[in-house]
């Protein structure tokens, strides 16, 4: 289960644009341009103006578009001021922001990219690889095919499209680096974080929304023994067809292997030692020689065989199969009557929520808890109910404390396989202004990003002093936080 962030309907511009700009990194921008001072389109009737893209022939291709500045050796685009301030729009914020203020933000993440390259931040390839693969498979499936992905993008070939993908994604990468490298430092303690809350006038403190405090209970259908034979014996026949007949590996994954997300690349996976992959697949990964191939084994996914293709020192190029056992409608039938029979327990009043999330849920990361969440983001047990997962707000937006849900029915994200849960709100905070004592937790995580955002600052006015950096058109006019127009 997956929440989004919390908001706090307070944050000073500086730390807005901070986080906005790092948000607005991960947006699709495609663009090929020519660079010169008359490409700035800027003026008052258009305030982001754009020429469309032109074909000169089959071979070259010049999308001309409005130069807003250089930083080092990237440029910021009129277009993209355009994009980061319709994304601020549909959130509610461009009373908040200027365009002066998002180009301001652009020309940082230049800067951070820029400096990340000169001063040879490392930086992983697979992870700029995966990440394009996974923004292609997402927007191939909202378009419909590849082709008319390529054609809305109006380029000549998936490879062109995918390439440019890539750059962009380095140059996102590179500035997440560059920015990990100057905030990682940053630590706020107690005593400041309370100096920054009595700085906040008494009638701008934060005003903190409906939250809540949430439990659940979660049943998973089994398999049975019969269905999990029939996978490893179905993975146990690849393996023999690859080792014995030299059938490919690659051609079974793309035919066969349920993990949607290596399929398309023949299973491919480069991992190092510290990746988040779960333990029984990286001792596979990494007790194989070159070549091998597995037996096959469980994870919490399924059952997989792997291969190792590549050892380079720490990191493996792999490719792997997955499959999942079949669960029979036998096995969903009996997974709702046990949370059924569990919920009618609870209500009942012959076991706590908690004490019967300990005993039958299937969901090991929060079952020692009592079935608590955990906020993800801010590390404590509240969320905020407006920016709780869509998935099951209607369920708990009207759930008085201590009430259990009706039995829902959700699906993992990676399998789609039906499971069970049922929930309970332990507690609710009504929308109040912040309090030091009773929010301490968001109020440090304000306190720290505001100290983020002033290293990065410091950062920027010292790194502006040796960096080539070019405003063009009206937005030399602007009165930007940093001094970006050198006079």
């Amino acid at each position: 289960m997956q929440y989004k962030i919390m908001n706090i309907n307070y944050m000073n511009k500086q730390s807005f644009l901070y986080v906005f700009g790092a948000l607005f990194m991960c947006q699709l921008t495609l663009a090929q341009i020519t660079v010169d001072e008359k490409d700035n389109l800027l003026n008052k009737q258009n305030p982001i103006s754009q020429i469309d893209s032109v074909k000169t022939n089959k071979i070259d291709r010049v999308k001309v578009d409005g130069v807003a500045g250089v930083v080092g050796d990237y440029l910021v685009l009129e277009s993209d001021i355009q994009k980061l301030f319709q994304d601020a729009k549909s959130q509610g914020y461009e009373s908040e922001v200027s365009y002066c203020d998002l180009a301001e933000s652009l020309l940082e993440n230049k800067l951070l990219a820029h400096h990340a390259v000169q001063d040879s931040l490392p930086y992983n390839q697979a992870r700029v690889d995966a990440y394009t693969d996974q923004q292609i498979g997402a927007l191939v499936e909202r378009v419909g095919s590849m082709d008319k992905l390529v054609e809305f993008y109006k380029y000549d070939s998936e490879s062109e499209l995918k390439e440019e993908l890539k750059r962009i994604n380095k140059e996102k990468l590179l500035s997440e680096e560059m920015q990990g490298e100057i905030v990682d430092a940053v630590e706020i303690t107690p005593e400041e974080t309370r100096q920054y809350f009595e700085a906040i006038p008494v009638d701008e403190r934060p005003v903190l929304g409906d939250e809540v405090e949430i439990a659940q209970i979660v049943i998973y259908p089994e398999s049975g023994a019969e269905e999990q034979q029939a996978v490893i014996d179905k993975l146990n026949e690849f393996r023999t067809d690859v080792l014995e007949n030299g059938a490919s590996f690659a051609t079974k994954a793309i035919l066969y292997s349920e993990d949607l997300g290596s399929r398309r690349k023949g299973g491919k996976i480069t991992l190092k030692r510290d990746d988040p992959y779960v333990k029984e697949f990286k001792e596979a990964a990494f007790s194989l020689r070159e070549g091998e191939v597995s037996r096959p084994f469980k994870t919490e996914f399924g059952y997989h065989i792997l291969t190792v293709e590549k050892i380079r020192g720490q990191q493996v190029d792999v490719r792997h199969i997955l499959l999942y056992p079949e669960v029979t409608k036998e096995a969903i039938t009996k997974a709702k009557e046990k949370i059924k029979d569990v919920r009618e327990k609870i209500i009942s009043g012959d076991v706590s929520f908690a004490n019967a999330a300990r005993e039958a849920s299937d969901e090991k990361e929060t079952r020692e808890s009592g079935g608590q969440l955990i906020n993800g983001a801010t590390g404590d047990t509240r969320f905020e109910l407006s920016k709780i997962d869509p998935s099951i707000y209607d369920q708990v937006v009207n759930l008085k404390e201590g009430e259990v849900s009706k039995i829902l029915t959700d699906s993992k994200p990676r399998t789609n396989e039906v499971f069970f849960k049922i929930i309970t709100v332990n507690n609710r905070i009504d929308e109040h202004v912040a309090d030091f004592t009773e929010d301490y937790t968001k109020i440090r995580e304000l306190a720290l990003k505001k100290k983020q955002a002033e290293a990065i600052s410091k950062w920027v006015d010292e790194k502006l002093q040796s960096t080539y950096v070019k405003i063009n058109g009206e937005y030399r006019d602007c009165e930007f936080a940093q001094k970006w127009i050198k006079k």
